[in-house]
């Protein structure tokens, strides 16, 4: 049986890790840096980064940052935000990012995810969507559709539709960002998780609600994640990745303790 996997997730701003609520009313948390080595040396399993303002800024993503991040963490990092083209997928790898995580891009230019993945192998290509759930179930029939841009933009792209069609085309792995649960801290949307994940032979990460370590048991069970993103569960201190993985193993998940 594969291991679940935890991955603290750094939404990174001007330098700084920064966390809102449904993308909105951010406020400053720390230095990436310090942060990445932190949860790296506390046990968590890989570790995500996203330039949250790049895409929007329509701006290349902070590649020195991703360099610093690799010099001082020893595993597995992605890395989100600003990727416009296979060159820049290019520099993020050779900067010591393990995957490249594209959103927008991909919605805009769905070949990027088929070019990466023959370029790099479908390993490194990680599509990120942002759902919002949606009562239109005519034009919507997973009931979700696809925004980009940080949520500034909808699609008019069923989810479901866009994760088979990303899968179709090489991606590697999904992260499942509900929009709804966004830093909402009440537990991720266990609905559109496992819709995703038993419709799609690729690893789906859930990501969006984490306030709890039940939430991971349960979007590890209820909603067949293979791993989950978590962020102000412990960048507020509320909880290390020790106790996190110390109560997923007290409810039999099966995950890969380091200490």
């Amino acid at each position: 049986m594969l291991t679940k996997r935890i991955i603290p997730c750094l939404d990174v701003r001007d330098r700084k890790v920064t966390k809102g609520v449904k993308f909105q009313n951010n406020i400053e948390l720390g230095d990436p840096i310090e942060m990445a080595v932190a949860y790296s040396d506390g046990g968590c399993d890989e570790l995500v980064f996203y330039d949250i303002t790049a895409s929007a800024q329509r701006r290349p993503i902070d590649i020195e940052m991703v360099r610093e991040v690799a010099k001082v963490v020893h595993i597995p990092f992605a890395v989100g935000g600003g990727i416009e083209n296979l060159e820049d997928m290019r520099r993020v790898l050779l900067a010591g990012a393990e995957k490249v995580s594209v959103n927008s891009l991909a919605v805009r230019n769905p070949k990027i995810i088929a070019e990466g993945a023959r370029e790099f192998g479908a390993q490194c290509i990680v599509l990120g969507m942002d759902p919002v759930k949606v009562e239109d179930l005519q034009k919507f029939p997973s009931g979700y559709e696809i925004t980009i841009r940080g949520f500034r933009e909808r699609t008019g792209i069923d989810a479901l539709e866009w994760a088979k069609q990303a899968e179709g085309l090489g991606a590697g792995e999904i992260v499942v960002n509900s929009v709804d649960a966004d830093g909402t801290r009440e537990g991720f949307e266990l609905n559109l998780t496992r819709l995703i994940s038993t419709s799609v032979r690729i690893p789906v990460v859930a990501s969006g609600g984490a306030g709890e370590p039940r939430h991971l048991a349960e979007v590890f069970t209820a909603g067949k994640a293979d791993a989950a993103i978590i962020a102000s569960m412990i960048h507020t201190g509320q909880y290390t990745i020790r106790q996190i993985k110390d109560e997923l193993i007290g409810a039999n998940i099966h995950i890969r303790k380091k200490w």
